[in-house]
């Protein structure tokens, strides 16, 4: 992480969000704990929906909220493993409004990326959710990056990224006064939020139209039903089961699972193809102390390196006004495991960083090892699988990209599910 600090030039010397509410027993036949983010949504009164979504993450509470919007007479319901929701990746990543200039031109990820941040501050401002739209600079410090810098920036602008500009020394140091680089790429549209702040407020929306949204529900068994139980007056309607690990079910016509960091066990409980396979990558950060957070302005990026995945250390100021500095990436030997290894760091630490929060990417592999770079939407074949939407891939600009994404969701389901 040390050569990130170079970026400083010579200067080296839980988000719960304004919801009431809380968490609440349901009440027979519903299994789980029925989430209440607001007075208005209707509680669970069956364990029964016509659409149930797997996972309570930020893509999953979208694409729920999309449903519901397009088809409010549908009864769906949302089922999360945890007693809260956005707690994984939702609530563990560096909170920016990606532009979409990483991404190869026509990919989905380009394309969902620029759609979803200009969805992301819409949504913000008719929410009155605060964000903070401060920029970003992806900077070059040696000669032998420029190049590279400068094809950024033309796929930048084949993906419609807006503003951007390249620039020299002299206007980087009136962008950032304690950043040092030779040549660097002005990308305005960048911008911070919090995306559980984000995520709950699309649960919020979901349980005012209708939605069900059910807590503590881990998600053990997929299967069809073997025959209509009394209990069900509508017979064979709803059959697919949902088993938790309580030995609790929910029935239902249709599932759509977004479980991030599960996604392949998910879809190999339902008998749908395993792969990709998820294999967990963990970030940590450091931050600034407070008394040298005046150095940073608005986030500030190196130039990607093409042998390398991620983006690469970065610093990235918050809503909270505090600095993180990073992301590394190493292989995390839990798929929730956010305890990093120890290390020393003593200089740095001491000079002007603390030890900061650790997130965990849910990255996809493919059956020879490699990295899946977009996003990955499948089905499967026979009576469950004809039935299900799985969200494979969905790692980082999801967050950004999650209104985007859960447009298609909701156009994929529609057209497949002949809602």
């Amino acid at each position: 992480m040390v050569p990130a600090l170079r970026y400083l030039g010579s200067v080296y010397g839980r988000a719960r969000g304004a919801f009431s509410g809380g968490f609440l027993a349901a009440g027979a036949p519903a299994p789980g704990n029925l989430w209440l983010l607001c007075q208005g949504g209707r509680r669970a009164s069956t364990s029964s929906f016509d659409v149930v979504i797997i996972g309570g993450g930020i893509v999953g509470l979208a694409s729920a909220r999309a449903l519901i919007l397009r088809h409010p007479a549908l009864s769906i319901g949302v089922l999360e493993k945890e007693k809260d929701l956005a707690i994984h990746q939702t609530g563990h990543n560096s909170g920016v409004i990606h532009s979409g200039i990483y991404y190869k031109p026509e990919s989905l990820k380009a394309k969902l990326c620029v759609q979803g941040a200009a969805l992301i501050y819409e949504y913000c401002n008719q929410k009155g959710i605060s964000y903070k739209q401060c920029g970003k600079l992806i900077v070059a410090v040696e000669q032998e990056e420029i190049p590279r810098l400068q094809a950024l920036y033309e796929r930048g602008l084949q993906n419609g990224v807006q503003g951007l500009r390249l620039i020299q020394q002299e206007d980087i140091k009136k962008k950032e006064p304690y950043c040092r680089g030779l040549m660097a790429i002005d990308c305005p549209y960048t911008g911070i939020v919090d995306y559980r702040q984000v995520a709950l407020s699309f649960a919020q929306d979901f349980q005012e139209a209708g939605g069900s949204v059910l807590t503590s529900f881990e998600v053990e068994d997929i299967e069809m039903a073997k025959e209509s139980p009394s209990r069900h007056k509508d017979g064979m309607k709803y059959p697919i089961v949902i088993r938790n690990t309580k030995g609790e079910e929910v029935r239902c016509q249709y599932v759509v699972t977004c479980a991030g960091l599960y996604s392949d066990r998910i879809s190999e409980l339902s008998g749908c193809n395993p792969n990709p396979r998820i294999v967990p990558f963990r970030g940590d950060y450091l931050l600034l102390k407070p008394e040298k957070r005046y150095l940073v302005k608005g986030n500030i990026y190196p130039v990607p390196d093409s042998r390398f995945p991620f983006l690469g250390v970065h610093f990235t100021p918050r809503m909270d006004g505090s600095i993180w500095l990073g992301p590394n990436a190493v292989l995390a030997f839990k798929r929730e495991g956010y305890r990093p290894f120890d290390f020393s760091a003593r200089d740095i630490m001491d000079i002007i960083l603390k030890r900061g929060p650790a997130g965990v990417r849910a990255q996809a592999l493919d059956r020879d090892g490699n990295l899946i770079e977009d996003f990955v939407f499948d089905g499967g074949v026979g009576d469950i699988g004809n039935r299900i939407l799985h969200v494979r891939n969905a790692p980082s600009p999801a967050a950004t990209s999650s209104l985007a994404i859960s447009g298609m969701i909701a156009d994929e389901v529609q057209q497949r599910f002949k809602l």
